[in-house]
C-alpha cells in the first residue's frame, strides 16, 4: 500500500472523529493481482480462525487511524492485514484506535517495489512508536525468503527468529506464519500462510467447501455401505428362514410335528 507519513507535532482537536467521519478508502488498488490475493488468503483464513471465537476483528487495505496529528497531515493509508483481539466482532469502516480503545494486535504488510523501503523503515518505526503494535510482519509475494517478523519489547521492535521448521510464531495468536507452495484460486504460487502451532495448515474457503464436500462424498459412501449391508442381512435372514421351512417339511414327510421338537 501507500507508504504512511508520520508528523510528531502534537495538534489540537476538541473532538476526535468517529470511524463515520473519516475518509475510509483512498481509492488507491492493490500493486498487483499477487498481492491483492495474498492478502485475501491471510484475511480469509484469520476470518475461519475467528469463528472459534467470540471477539476479535481482522481487516485489510483499509485506514488505520490512531492519532490528532495524523488527521491534520491527512495521512490517511493503513495496514495490509491486521487483526485486533478483544474486541466485538462486526463491520467497521476504518479502525479508529480512539474509538475501539485498542491498536491492532498484528499487522503484516505487503511488500513491493514501490513500499518496500518504507515498510521497513518509516511503517515500523509508526507502528513501533505511535500505534505500538505488539507484532509487525512484512512479506513480498513474489520473493518467499523477504519475510520478516518482529515483537515489540520495552517499547522497541526485537526480530522473531524462525524455528525448527522455518515458522513464524505469532505469540499474540499462538499461530505460525509459514511459506506455503501450491495452488490458490488457480495460481502456482509460494504463499504466505497462517498454520497452527501443530502444523496444521488454516483453510481456506476453497479448501474447507472442498474438504466438506469430501466429507459429504464419504458419509455418503458409508450410507450406501450400510445400506448394501442391510440389504445383504435381510437376504441371509430371508435365506435362514427359507431352510427352516424345508426342514421342517422333511420332518413332517418323516411323521414329525416340529413343533413338538
Amino acid at each position: 500500500m501507500s507508504p504512511i507519513t508520520t508528523e510528531a507535532a502534537p495538534v489540537a482537536i476538541t473532538q476526535l472523529p468517529t470511524q463515520y467521519d473519516l475518509p475510509c478508502d483512498d481509492g488507491i488498488p492493490m500493486e498487483t493481482q499477487r498481492h491483492f490475493m495474498q492478502m485475501q488468503m491471510l484475511i480469509d483464513t484469520l476470518y475461519h480462525w475467528l469463528a472459534q471465537r467470540e471477539d476479535g476483528y481482522v481487516g485489510g487495505n483499509m485506514f488505520l487511524y490512531f492519532s490528532a496529528a495524523q488527521l491534520k497531515n491527512e495521512d490517511f493509508r493503513g495496514p495490509d492485514v491486521f487483526i485486533v483481539l478483544g474486541v466485538p466482532k462486526g463491520e467497521r469502516r476504518s479502525w479508529v484506535v480512539w474509538d475501539e480503545a485498542q491498536a491492532p494486535n498484528v499487522i503484516i504488510e505487503l511488500l513491493s517495489d514501490s513500499t518496500a523501503t518504507n515498510d521497513k523503515t518509516e511503517k515500523k518505526q509508526v507502528y513501533q512508536n505511535k500505534v505500538r503494535v505488539p507484532e509487525y510482519f512484512w512479506h513480498d509475494p513474489f520473493n518467499p525468503e523477504d519475510l520478516a517478523g518482529f515483537n515489540l519489547q520495552n517499547g522497541v521492535y526485537q526480530p522473531i527468529s524462525e524455528d525448527q521448521q522455518k515458522r513464524l510464531v505469532s505469540q499474540q495468536l499462538g499461530l505460525a506464519l509459514v511459506r506455503w507452495h501450491g495452488y490458490y484460486k488457480d495460481v502456482e504460487a509460494t504463499w504466505l500462510r497462517w498454520a497452527t502451532l501443530e502444523g496444521d495448515l488454516i483453510p481456506t474457503p476453497q479448501e474447507e467447501a472442498e474438504q466438506a464436500k469430501q466429507e459429504a462424498a464419504q458419509i455418503q459412501q458409508q450410507a450406501e455401505q450400510a445400506k448394501q449391508e442391510v440389504a445383504q442381512a435381510q437376504q441371509e435372514i430371508a435365506q435362514a428362514q427359507q431352510r427352516v421351512e424345508q426342514l421342517a417339511a422333511r420332518l413332517r414327510a418323516m411323521g414329525v410335528n416340529p413343533d413338538d421338537i
